[in-house]
């Protein structure tokens, strides 16, 4: 008889430890899932700062640098000259084109006067005429190669990394300051899409950068222009409102962002 119960209750364990494993396929949910939110609504949303304009500065011309104005870290204002090439022998191309245009002048005047008095054909004429504005237009070109020899700044700002040094040869093309503008420095960073229900241009908020420590007030100036279908969410662009002279480029933090907890907020 011990043995019979035995067996039975045996039985009824290995029947209740079936009932409780789910179906194959649809594995059950962890505890309180249905009360959590999303994992982006849950972590931290990380924000970069960035400059709102940065270039890099580069030769137009093949040439020695011969001075540069502004070091790595200094500030520079809009139309100031950062850089200067050596642009000796393009200066005395020049000059070789004004001495040709010069001659190509008198040479058509002398023509023009000869036929005049019917002492020239009117092809020559214009020949010499057509020589003239050839070294109109050599002169123009070379002009615009001077011209080329100082790198002026485009807008205010500082010096983010200098590539090439002074007395070395730049080639056409190559990089030799990069500058940033950072009077107005900008935040990137995701949020789930449902959001944009809510959140605005002109959406005020914090943000606690990493390296200072400190909590800056920072607003929405624009959303991305398409949501991403597979992790639902959109890009978010923000401004540091205010200016704060130990914010750099570069620095990150965490955004202080949360959903309204009833009905959506309005813009600040």
């Amino acid at each position: 008889m011990f043995r019979s119960m035995l067996a039975i209750a045996l039985g009824a364990s290995v029947i209740g430890a079936w009932a409780q494993v789910p179906p194959r396929g649809n594995p059950p949910p962890p505890p309180g899932a249905a009360a959590t939110a999303p994992a982006l609504d849950r972590q931290d949303i990380r924000a970069q700062l960035s400059p709102r304009r940065f270039t890099t500065l580069a030769a137009e011309v093949g040439a020695k640098v011969n001075r540069i104005a502004v070091r790595e870290g200094e500030r520079f204002k809009a139309g100031q000259v950062l850089i200067v090439l050596d642009c000796s022998l393009q200066a005395a191309q020049l000059n070789k084109a004004k001495a040709s245009l010069t001659a190509a002048e008198k040479t058509f005047a002398a023509n023009r006067r000869l036929a005049e008095l019917n002492s020239v054909g009117k092809l020559e004429l214009d020949t010499s005429q057509s020589e003239v504005a050839k070294a109109k237009a050599d002169v123009s070109l070379m002009n615009a190669t001077l011209s080329k020899c100082q790198i002026a700044a485009p807008f205010s700002g500082r010096v983010s990394e200098q590539k090439v040094r002074e007395q070395q040869f730049a080639q056409p093309g190559q990089g030799i300051l990069e500058i940033l503008d950072d009077s107005a420095l900008e935040l990137e960073f995701i949020v789930p899409s449902r959001w944009m229900a809510w959140l605005k241009d002109g959406y005020r908020f914090q943000v606690k950068i990493d390296e200072t420590g400190g909590t800056y007030p920072a607003k929405v100036i624009r959303l991305g222009a398409k949501v991403d279908p597979v992790s639902q969410s959109v890009k978010t662009i923000a401004v540091i409102d205010g200016q704060f002279p130990d914010l750099i480029a570069g620095m990150s933090g965490r955004v202080q962002l949360a959903p309204p907890a009833s009905t959506p907020a309005s813009p600040k």
